[in-house]
């Protein structure tokens, strides 16, 4: 299992994107991108980069015997969660093992809005650049970060990238988010500025892209969200951004005090807290997916039930993994606060009826049930919220409510997030305490 968080323009906005009309002072077009003090730029959207599996790959002709995204083009669309004035992309090769070409790159709006959309709206696409040239190399293990591109984007839109390699990567180390639950399409020849690709290959996967940035009002701050695949949405709906940290955002949006809120979801199915398994352990990946992203202003923890159904169902075994759990809890709020930001833990779902994690002696809701005291009750978080009272069954606490999850008594289905969104308490993010770097 695996766990842990964008839009249409106005008329004027879009006639901005179509002609190239914006806020593109000299500010703008400097290759840094250096904001001005009360412009920051802040992550809107964020996938965590992972090393994509051999049945996630992109499926034939994209990937060969030993590369992959030759001659393709690979167009997505993410929802962004605040707004800007302008935006610059991310693109990670985090995990390739050789050089990754990006020969073009545009962004667009999607078709009618909508999410996994392979059409664009006419006249809407902008050329993207990384230091005024068109094209750009990511060096292995590296990242690389646009131009600033003047294109204003609503809080809660779709935004689309259109990606062209002409020589593909040469390798199968291919930096990936699969859990996407959105439609991206995949059409061989450079299609970067075409309208609509007939044709094409849908596949249910993000690649390369790991992050959209904005230039933002002030107040503007951003929620992190480390976690599994409970946070990474399996059970939501495909295209219907229905994950619980995207329904967190969207009851944000209805507070004045929280309009201006990000929510970044650095969650993967299958994570761990301990030990690397779909991705690195989070421990691990704390400083590449959570300190080095701009606007931070929060970190939640929702992470760990992935380690206590791993490990053996003795009662050995779940004793330790509950003891080093909680070791590396306190770890991660060390490491916040070092960095000035509060930490907010949430506690782990129940799982009994699930078949790969429930076990007889019960050894494994023990050790779930021990990690959920500490949290509630030592105070290591700077604040705690209940997932677990507020999905469980009243009358089987260690279960999950039957009515909200998706069939393998693990995952949730759209209610069940919605319920976890509304469990996390406003309050908790109406004033950043760590001003967005």
């Amino acid at each position: 299992m695996s766990t842990v968080v964008l839009v249409l323009l106005a008329a004027s906005s879009v006639t901005g994107a179509r002609w190239g009309v914006g806020p593109s002072g000299p500010e703008e077009q400097t290759a840094a991108g250096r904001p001005s003090p009360d412009r920051p730029w802040v992550h809107t959207w964020t996938a965590m980069p992972q090393l994509t599996e051999p049945h996630n790959m992109p499926p034939p002709p994209f990937t060969g015997e030993d590369a992959v995204l030759t001659d393709a083009t690979l167009r997505q669309t993410v929802r962004v969660t605040v707004g800007g004035e302008s935006l610059r992309l991310r693109f990670s090769n985090a995990f390739g093992d050789t050089a990754l070409p990006l020969t073009a790159v545009s962004v667009a709006l999607p078709r009618d809005g909508r999410a996994g959309a392979g059409a664009i709206e006419p006249g809407s696409v902008r050329e993207v650049t990384f230091s005024g040239r068109r094209s750009v190399t990511v060096p292995a293990g590296a990242q690389i970060v646009s131009d600033p591109i003047p294109f204003p984007l609503r809080s809660g839109s779709n935004l689309t990238v259109t990606t062209y390699l002409a020589e593909g990567q040469a390798s199968l180390a291919l930096t990936s988010h699969p859990g996407s639950r959105t439609t991206s399409h995949l059409l061989n020849g450079d299609h970067t500025s075409a309208v609509d690709l007939p044709g094409a290959t849908p596949v249910d996967r993000w690649y390369l892209l790991s992050g959209v940035e904005v230039r933002a009002r002030p107040a503007t701050a951003a929620l992190a969200v480390i976690g599994d695949s409970l946070t990474d949405g399996r059970g939501s709906t495909t295209n219907g951004n229905d994950r619980w940290p995207d329904q967190l955002w969207d009851r944000l949006q209805t507070g004045k005090s929280t309009r201006d809120i990000a929510v970044l979801n650095q969650a993967a199915g299958g994570n761990r807290v301990l030990n690397d398994g779909l991705g690195p352990n989070a421990l691990a990946r704390l400083d590449r997916d959570v300190f080095a992203h701009s606007g931070v202003s929060w970190l939640l923890v929702f992470h760990g039930v992935n380690d206590i159904g791993t490990a053996p169902a003795t009662a050995a075994a779940q004793q330790e993994v509950a003891g080093q759990l909680i070791t590396a809890y306190e770890q991660i709020v060390v490491r916040a606060h070092a960095q000035g930001l509060p930490v907010y833990g949430a506690t782990l779902l129940p799982f009994g009826g699930n078949e790969g994690y429930d076990d007889p002696e019960g050894h494994r809701e023990s050790a779930r049930q021990a990690v959920n005291d500490w949290i509630r009750t030592r105070g290591a978080f700077d604040a705690v919220i209940d997932f677990d009272r507020a999905v469980r069954d009243p009358a089987q606490p260690e279960r999950l409510h039957p009515a909200l999850h998706d069939g393998d008594w693990l995952h949730l289905n759209p209610e069940g997030y919605r319920i976890l969104a509304e469990a996390v308490p406003g309050h908790l993010l109406r004033q950043p305490a760590h001003r967005p770097r």
